[in-house]
């Protein structure tokens, strides 16, 4: 079962990005994190959350997907935000992320979005990396940006 597509199915009708679905297990208890962003791009209110958590703890219900109990929780972005679209990284645009991809990881500033690829400058303009979105196994914000964006 794609918990993932299970969530954008119930929340992207409500207004909701699904940015990632994470299912961990710490000793015996189970954890089912959800992170939303708007589609509007406005910030994510306590009244989104709870609304997030409503609708797709319904669907969690109805799906079942688990034989032991598990605790259930949604969240906002966050400081460490998931980068996974090209819309995400045009979106922060300046701001440091940290990369990974196959071979390693390296945290860059995020200079440009052009077609389907991302040109970072890591450690100065004249050391600038382009990288296929495809091509990234995992990219977070690694700084705040000063205002909502």
């Amino acid at each position: 079962m794609d918990l993932t597509q299970a969530a954008r199915d119930a929340l992207e009708p409500l207004g909701y990005e699904v940015l990632e679905v994470v299912v961990s297990r710490s000793g015996a208890s189970r954890r089912v994190l959800v992170r939303i962003d708007r589609l509007d791009e406005q910030a994510v209110s306590v009244d989104d959350v709870g609304r997030a958590a409503a609708a797709f703890g319904l669907e969690l219900d109805r799906l079942d997907p688990f034989d032991d109990p598990y605790r259930f929780e949604v969240e906002s972005p966050g400081a460490q935000r998931p980068l996974a679209s090209a819309r995400h990284f045009e979106r922060f645009h300046d701001l440091l992320a940290k990369v990974r991809v196959a071979g390693g990881s390296f945290v860059g500033r995020v200079r440009a979005v052009e077609g389907d690829e991302v040109l970072f400058e890591i450690g100065g303009e004249e050391a600038l990396r382009r990288v296929a979105i495809a091509a990234i196994e995992q990219a977070n914000l690694a700084e705040w940006p000063d205002a909502p964006r």
